[in-house]
């Protein structure tokens, strides 16, 4: 009767088993994912995403870099209230000669509410030029236009 009584232990010894190897093997994954991938800078949605980096993490002069001077001039002296975007999500680019425009999606999420934190998106685009072969910013939507000099982090 013993013999009986020590399956059982070892079924549940092998499920138990089992359910932490997937554990493990699903930590392993998430942790592994990373971020997005960096695109090329020598491509409009590459300068796209460096320069809407620099933007989110509030760093103006690396911003400042990517836009042109008519882009930089455009801007405000002070950012307006409101949240800075959380994400921008490339949709898509189209490229003519030396122009390009590139669709995004930007993420923006707001202060907690009765029912939790909102997030709302809006779709927009950049347009951008080549300058001494170089892509720019031109135009910026306005979430992530900001003045060299202004702190955009709130």
């Amino acid at each position: 009767m013993n013999a009986a009584a020590g399956k059982p232990d070892r079924v549940l010894l092998v499920i138990v088993s089992a359910i932490a190897l997937l554990v493990v093997v699903a930590l392993a994954v998430v942790s592994t994912r990373g971020g997005p991938p960096v695109l090329d800078e020598s491509t409009p949605q590459g300068v796209v995403q460096r320069y809407s980096t620099a933007v989110i993490e509030g760093d103006t002069a690396t911003a400042s870099t990517y836009l042109t001077s008519a882009a930089s001039s455009l801007c405000r002296s002070t950012r307006e209230s409101g949240p800075l975007p959380s994400r921008v999500v490339l949709i898509s680019t189209t490229e003519r000669g030396t122009t390009a425009l590139v669709r995004v999606s930007i993420v923006s999420s707001g202060s907690d509410g009765p029912f939790g934190p909102s997030e709302y998106e809006t779709q927009d685009r950049f347009s951008l030029v080549t300058i001494n072969g170089k892509w720019l910013v031109d135009q910026a939507p306005y979430p992530l236009l900001f003045c060299v000099g202004s702190s955009v982090k709130q």
